[in-house]
């Protein structure tokens, strides 16, 4: 058993598998350096300098898992059931591929001194003096990324200025009625927002907009989005969406056999939803796995017939701007939009249904409403609108 991606997804898979009863060999390859480690608090507490690390509490020779770090995978021979790395090759019986996510460049910004990127400890690492110092600092990207590392550099006393092309925060995931009222967020946190205007060029001085504004900075940290880290398949069986990630099935398997794909690098069909999903969020690189190892031991036993489908409700959550933001489900711009509580307030939520049943909630700072709904997605649960719009009322409660 090889596994390629040492984050959250592939430590979780290689776990997992000897939780299953998978007694072979389990192989975990990192391309990083580091002790594998969880990335959620890159963005809060380890780039505040308020924790050193975020290693995961995983006793590796104790459950018989092989970790090789600092290795780069540079393509996979499936025929050969073999991978390509710069130390030579490493053949598998079985191959999980989780190699996750890798942020998107802002054009032009390559080899620019005082331009980051924050997505691996490192880019924390290195981001931590640069907030320490308090320069003066453009944030390329109003979306979760983006927001995050905003509150972040405020807090560390930064003058801060968000700037997004899009005409609001959080375009490319929110409708614009539910977005919108986020973008006072920022001004009350002592940070400017820009929208509707892009970067047209960026040097170690700062960037220059596409309306003719230029704004000097210390650092630029760009947020624009991420895609899968799968260029290295390129060329190989390995099916891959028009999106990059790989085009796993409904049990995570991929186009070749013996070869799974877990985590922010594959998407799967969701029956649930109707759709093929990507989701790049912590919670479906720690569920995914469990779907892996148990198909893949499954596999393997002669009695076995039943194989486990992975269709889950998403689920992420963000804290920025002093508010912890909840999200579960999948929507669409045709699901209907209930509101519960005002967004001016301190806490409020936003339910979709889809004829008549929820399939997406919102909470901000309602973490009740999220813990119900979550279920009620799960159930299929019809909701009375009426109710659903009384934030006083339990979500649980407006059930038909």
């Amino acid at each position: 058993m090889v596994i390629v991606g040492a984050g959250m997804a592939g430590v979780q898979t290689a776990v997992v598998l000897r939780e299953e009863g998978w007694a072979g060999e389990i192989l975990l390859l990192g391309a990083e350096p580091h002790q594998p480690y969880d990335r959620p608090p890159l963005s809060k507490a380890v780039l505040l300098g308020k924790a050193e690390g975020s290693a995961f509490d995983v006793d590796f020779g104790a459950l018989g898992i092989e970790l090789r770090l600092g290795v780069t995978v540079s393509a996979l021979d499936s025929g050969e059931r073999r991978l390509e790395t710069e130390s030579g090759p490493v053949p598998y019986d079985v191959l999980v591929i989780a190699t996750g996510a890798e942020p998107i460049p802002l054009p032009g910004s390559e080899g620019v001194p005082g331009v980051h990127l924050l997505r691996t400890l490192d880019d924390a690492e290195r981001l931590r003096p640069v907030l320490a110092r308090q320069h003066e600092i453009v944030v390329v990207g109003a979306g979760w990324i983006g927001a995050e590392f905003a509150t972040a550099a405020r807090e560390a006393g930064c003058a801060v200025t968000v700037v997004e092309a899009a005409d609001r925060p959080l375009a490319g995931a929110l409708p614009a009625e539910v977005a919108a009222p986020m973008a006072d967020w920022y001004a009350d946190y002592g940070a400017t927002l820009v929208t509707g205007v892009r970067v047209d060029a960026v040097d170690e001085n700062g960037l220059l907009l596409g309306d003719g504004t230029r704004l000097r900075a210390g650092a630029v940290v760009v947020g624009i989005g991420a895609r899968p880290a799968t260029d290295w398949l390129a060329g190989s069986a390995v099916d891959l969406s028009d999106d990059r990630s790989i085009a796993a099935d409904e049990r995570l398997r991929t186009s070749v056999p013996d070869v799974y794909a877990v985590g922010d690098c594959a998407s799967f069909p969701s029956a649930r939803y109707g759709a093929r999903l990507l989701v790049h969020h912590w919670d479906n690189a720690l569920q995914g796995p469990r779907t892996v190892a148990a198909n893949v031991v499954g596999s393997r036993t002669a009695a076995h017939t039943a194989f486990s489908v992975y269709d889950p409700v998403p689920y992420f959550w963000s804290e920025q701007f002093g508010r912890f933001i909840q999200y579960a489900g999948h929507h669409s711009e045709d699901d209907e939009l209930v509101w519960r509580g005002d967004p001016a307030g301190a806490s409020w939520a936003v339910c979709w249904l889809r004829e008549g049943a929820l399939v997406a909630l919102l909470a901000v700072g309602r973490p009740r409403d999220l813990a119900q709904g979550r279920k009620l997605i799960e159930r299929g649960a019809r909701l009375d609108r009426a109710r659903a719009m009384d934030p006083s009322v339990p979500l649980k409660s407006a059930v038909f």
